[in-house]
């Protein structure tokens, strides 16, 4: 009874401050939207959301650089290698370093595609180049927070991570309102925050690194061009960035369908996909847990560990998941009237919401599993898994429910939440552990 309270504490401890760490990215895009909104012309707003747009599916392609770091990270700590713990933080740098030069060497041909994919009018094209150009100097800082996180969360520590991403967003918001309201910088100002705040975090990730350093001992010697070594981290990676990028491209084709059924049903998938996100974010707090937990466990050897670490995170995950279907079955409608005043939009999306009810129910599982793998460094499986769920299940199922309209459209998108759960809870219970130790 007192491992299992343990364990509860233990799982509580990893996943809450990432939750709060997660709830607090949003919130810093909703107080970009206060202060561009407030300003005299609706054009900053949208050039400010168009170019934050193009830096989310950037960075969002990249999230590899904090999963599998936490996942090589973990095992490394399980089994108490010092010095490959310290040599998987700095190959993992060193390759998101090399990524952020790439990123900025291809800046412009990378603004002209994105802004040919994503028009606007003149003016707002015009004021996101003005944003992108600024912002794209963030790509280091944005890169290397990611692989600090990422290891971090790997040695079992929550608090750092939290931590820069306290302090990288609460100065963006400070800094939000000095260069907009009082210096009058409008969208460069905008863009200038964001800058200045990411190496702000990245520098308090890199002062909380030494500390940590500091008690593993000296960093000479390490193995950091191990070939093998970082063959096995590129195909790890390259798993990853393929899965996460048919993450990507299934929720755009989602967008992109619900555009052609009409402006309103447009909208009103936007504000759905809030309670998606919302979910999301809580789900993904446990997720986080589950691999630094998993990863730890299988470096140790031990199975029983594995088993535990893995049952209490699925049994907080269908609470979590419980909760947020209740909320959305009660509360649904009034979440809905917070997040528009628009009558039409709200009729339309209380007509879907049934759908974002019984999501949490349903999709619970492969939110759990995606932390499972990455801890366990499975990301082949992940890959094939996220493969067969996306072209062989939900572009199917969305082909053959058109003529359900946008039922269809969220019909496939639950089919595509099902299978990634379902088939990678197959894949974990013919998978064999081998060398655990009961």
């Amino acid at each position: 009874m007192k491992n299992k309270a343990l364990s509860h504490r233990l799982v509580l401890s990893l996943a809450l401050p990432m939750i709060v760490s997660n709830i607090s990215t949003p919130l810093l895009g909703l107080v970009d939207t206060a202060v561009m909104g407030h300003l005299d012309s609706p054009q900053f707003l949208g050039a400010v959301a168009l170019g934050g747009l193009i830096f989310s599916f950037i960075y969002w392609g990249f999230g590899f650089l904090r999963m599998g770091t936490t996942g090589l990270t973990a095992q490394a700590f399980g089994e108490g290698h010092e010095r490959e713990i310290k040599a998987i933080l700095f190959r993992a740098l060193l390759l998101a370093q090399l990524i952020a030069l790439l990123i900025l060497l291809l800046s412009q041909p990378l603004a002209r595609l994105s802004f040919t994919l994503l028009q606007g009018g003149a003016t707002v094209e015009a004021l996101a180049h003005r944003y992108f150009d600024i912002r794209i100097w963030s790509a280091p800082a944005t890169l290397g927070v990611y692989v600090l996180t990422g290891w971090f969360l790997g040695m079992q520590n929550v608090k750092a991570p939290l931590a820069i991403v306290l302090v990288t967003n609460l100065s963006n918001i400070g800094l939000d309102i000095w260069l907009v309201y009082y210096l009058k910088m409008e969208v460069t100002g905008v863009a200038l925050a964001s800058v200045v705040s990411e190496y702000l975090g990245l520098m308090l990730g890199l002062l909380l690194l030494v500390g940590r350093l500091r008690r593993l001992g000296a960093c000479k010697g390490l193995a950091v061009g191990d070939v093998n070594k970082i063959k096995a981290m590129l195909a790890i990676n390259g798993n990853i960035f393929i899965r996460t990028w048919c993450l990507i491209f299934a929720f755009a084709f989602f967008t992109a369908q619900g555009a052609r059924l009409g402006e309103v049903i447009l909208a009103a998938n936007a504000v759905l996909l809030n309670f998606q996100t919302f979910m999301a974010y809580a789900l993904d707090g446990f997720a986080h847990a589950a691999e630094a937990l998993v990863g730890r466990a299988i470096g140790e050897k031990n199975r029983d560990q594995l088993k535990h670490s893995i049952n209490t995170a699925a049994l907080w995950s269908l609470l979590i998941a419980c909760c947020f279907a209740g909320v959305y079955a009660w509360f649904g409608h009034s979440v809905i009237d917070a997040l528009t005043g628009l009558e039409e939009v709200r009729q339309v999306a209380y007509r879907y919401l049934p759908w974002l009810a019984a999501m949490p129910l349903l999709s619970f599982v492969c939110y759990l599993f995606d932390g499972i793998f990455i801890g366990a460094m499975l990301s082949r499986q992940m890959r094939n898994t996220m493969l067969f769920s996306l072209f062989f299940c939900y572009l199917p199922a969305w082909y053959l429910s058109r003529e359900l309209g946008n039922h269809g459209l969220w019909l496939a998108m639950t089919v595509f939440m099902l299978a990634r759960g379902l088939s990678m809870s197959w894949i974990y219970k013919r998978t064999r552990f081998v060398g655990l130790e009961s």
